[in-house]
């Protein structure tokens, strides 16, 4: 991943889409129903969270075939994976500050 400088993001700030950031970053694809199993989220709020990240330009979609089923593979794009960077790392700073 490559590292963004500290910068706190609103889009990526809300709790479920931290958290699909946060598994795409740790794989280069994810199929859209490993992310809703993992997530615990339905089908709807899944999408509606992953619009977000696809609008900001942080999260690409592809999809395939597999097996004769259609399926939605996710990632994060170099400015997503930046975008993530520079988030987690604005959170750290916020813990450290706390901290001393």
């Amino acid at each position: 991943m490559t590292s963004g400088a500290p910068a706190f993001d609103e889009v990526i700030h809300a709790p479920q889409r931290l958290r699909i950031c946060a598994m795409l970053s740790a794989a280069q694809s994810v199929e859209f129903g490993v992310l809703q199993d993992r997530l615990g989220l339905s089908k709807s709020a899944l999408s509606k969270q992953l619009s977000h990240l696809v609008e900001a330009g942080y999260v690409s979609q592809e999809r395939a075939v597999r097996e004769s089923r259609s399926r939605l593979w996710l990632s994060l794009t170099r400015e997503g994976a930046r975008a993530y960077a520079g988030h987690v790392q604005a959170l750290q700073e916020i813990v450290r500050a706390g901290e001393a």
